[in-house]
């Protein structure tokens, strides 16, 4: 397997610039997510590395090649689309096969990856089978059995989950994670706009917006330290809370307390669900009323609305009940993210010892 390069990676549709200047490096083995909302350029950047996309300019690299001038079949690329992409009229071993058939592989050879694909995702009993009489998760395995035989030394993965129920999801993304696990680590890239895919899925996960970088990192290192509030907002179920604040001032007139050398500079703090705890009535942080209950066996996830007219969510436990309109005083407990102005993450900042916030 190869690991994969991005230097300064730009891409244009005309006078329309929707990838800019990516700067990305992909380990050998590694499971890199490509993460971000409705035209981030994450399957651009993608098709891009596939080479179905020209770069506009900068490098790309797979196993130290610069491939920018070689066509799609001679990058060792193989990828799945969302969309399966198998011949109807032919059989699934047929439609695993047939890519190798064209380059002129040896029919007992073909036959012999098939059936190896085949064993590993468990459809050797599907192989005579056509398209139309497979559930969309066959389906999709049949589409990762025909990148499997190929050998590629990456593996390209465009949302390949979008098209398949709840249930099938889930499911279908624990066979792909054990599948890098069983092809000895092999180096992916997976594109999805769903954060929990990502989140655990990913040995890397990369976060785009509006064709930039937004950070790289390790799944729990993008949640518990988010560089900015975009990151914070979208990586995480439900995502984080956001109260801004001026001058240590929360919307209703409370004093948030803070200390630390960028003190001054924080314009927005963010917690997570599970750090909005119940206080005493009148010594709270923040006082909220419950609009909506979600139950979700183990957890019930309370939706609050302040009165600055702001929701926030808190996570209380499954045996909680919690009434509609209740009106709740909040404090903090756990970590506190806070943001400047530009939505930048802050460090050494904290609330002061003792004095969570002061009624003005």
């Amino acid at each position: 397997m190869s690991g994969v390069t991005l230097r300064n990676v730009k891409k244009n549709f005309g006078s329309v610039e929707v990838i800019r200047d990516v700067d990305i490096t992909i380990e050998e083995g590694e499971f890199c997510v490509f993460v971000g909302p409705s035209g981030c350029g994450k399957s651009t950047l993608l098709r891009m590395i596939a080479g179905l996309e020209e770069t506009t300019s900068g490098t790309i690299e797979i196993g130290g090649r610069i491939v920018n001038d070689l066509n799609p079949s001679q990058r060792g690329t193989a990828m799945v689309f969302q969309t399966y992409a198998l011949y109807p009229h032919m059989t699934v071993e047929r439609n695993m096969g047939f890519g190798l058939l064209m380059n002129g592989v040896s029919k007992s050879l073909v036959k012999e990856k098939v059936a190896k694909a085949a064993r590993i995702l468990q459809i050797e009993k599907l192989l005579d089978r056509k398209p139309k009489q497979l559930s969309g998760g066959q389906r999709q395995r049949v589409a990762i059995g025909r990148a499997i035989v190929r050998d590629p030394e990456v593996f390209l993965f465009d949302e390949p989950l979008s098209n398949l129920d709840a249930e099938l999801r889930v499911a279908t993304r624990l066979e792909i994670a054990k599948l890098h696990s069983q092809l000895r680590g092999a180096t992916m890239v997976y594109v999805t706009h769903d954060q929990v895919e990502a989140m655990t899925l990913a040995d890397k996960i990369v976060v785009l917006r509006d064709g930039r970088v937004e950070q790289v990192g390790a799944p729990m290192d993008l949640y518990n330290n988010p560089a900015n509030v975009f990151v914070a907002g979208f990586i995480g179920s439900p995502k984080m809370n956001f109260v801004d604040v001026n001058h240590g001032q929360l919307p209703d007139g409370r004093v948030l307390r803070l200390d630390g050398p960028n003190a001054a500079s924080v314009a927005t703090i963010g917690f997570r669900s599970d750090s909005l705890k119940p206080a005493d009535q009148g010594n709270g942080m923040i006082s909220a009323k419950v609009s909506v209950v979600e139950r979700l066996g183990d957890a019930e996830y309370v939706h609050f609305q302040t009165p600055w007219e702001q929701e926030l969510v808190a996570r209380f436990p499954p045996e909680a009940e919690v009434g509609l309109d209740a009106t709740f005083e909040f404090e903090l407990s756990g970590k506190i993210h806070f943001f400047d102005a530009n939505g930048r993450a802050l460090a050494n900042v904290m609330l002061a010892s003792g004095a969570v916030a002061k009624p003005v």
